[in-house]
């Protein structure tokens, strides 16, 4: 089974084991259970397919030593939990493999509409909207992407997990998801290995590359869109700085 096919598995598996607690609990409860359960699922079905590769998970507390090796595999067991625990169908499980640094391999299951897409093969980009469509966080959108929105005119799209916002530009429900407000690594890895198979426009707000497996996880904002919007984007966002 090659890499891209494991991701998708295990995203796929890990989505009807999440489903499943989902029909059976609710609220906070939910949440603690999805999150502990696919966590425990994923980490065994790596364990056991690729014993050599390191492992970062938002559910595993990280001891370091895996920014000594080339291999790791990324994931999120549960983006979006509070989207879960309310019943939403906006939430993701991420799997994604960064080889020096990079985000090579990712797989997003989007398990409550029956979808897992994947780096490979890599999902066709439906034709663009214009004006354009941006996805905003559904309780706090960030400042930079409201003023984006404005400057190109673009409808606002209101959306729960990462995963989820980024596999809409994916789908073609929306052109720009630009974050700002703080993320980590297991956030987005996977749904920039997927979105930048499929073509999208992936970077930092700065226009800098996204780097992983870094000590420090932390990896607060990015910019994920229709490669021909990148340029305007990225140079509205460098004027507003400050002076």
């Amino acid at each position: 089974m090659t890499d891209a096919e494991l991701a998708a598995a295990i995203a796929r598996e890990a989505g009807a084991l999440l489903l499943g607690v989902q029909r059976r609990m609710s609220g906070k409860e939910a949440g603690a259970e999805g999150d502990r359960a696919a966590n425990a699922l994923i980490l065994e079905r790596l364990a056991a397919a690729r014993p050599h590769d390191a492992v970062l998970s938002e559910e595993r507390k990280c001891d370091g030593s895996r920014v000594e090796t080339s291999r790791v595999w990324i994931v999120d067991p549960l983006d979006g939990t509070r989207e879960f625990s309310e019943g939403r169908d906006d939430w993701a499980v991420h799997i994604a493999l960064a080889v020096d640094g990079v985000a090579t391999i990712g797989a997003v299951a989007l398990p409550a509409l029956n979808l897992v897409l994947a780096s490979d093969p890599a999902p066709a980009l439906p034709a663009a909207a214009n004006p354009p469509r941006m996805l905003v966080s559904r309780s706090r959108p960030a400042a930079e992407a409201l003023a984006v929105a404005e400057h190109l005119g673009a409808a606002l799209v209101p959306m729960g997990s990462a995963g989820a916002k980024a596999m809409a530009v994916v789908r073609g429900e929306a052109e720009i998801y630009l974050h700002s407000g703080g993320q980590y690594e297991w956030d987005n890895c996977a749904p920039v290995a997927v979105a930048q198979a499929a073509g999208l426009h992936c970077s930092r707000i700065d226009g800098s590359p996204l780097v992983y497996n870094n000590a420090d996880p932390y990896l607060p904002d990015l910019l994920i869109c229709r490669p021909e919007l990148a340029a305007t984007i990225l140079s509205f966002v460098e004027h507003m700085k400050p002076a």
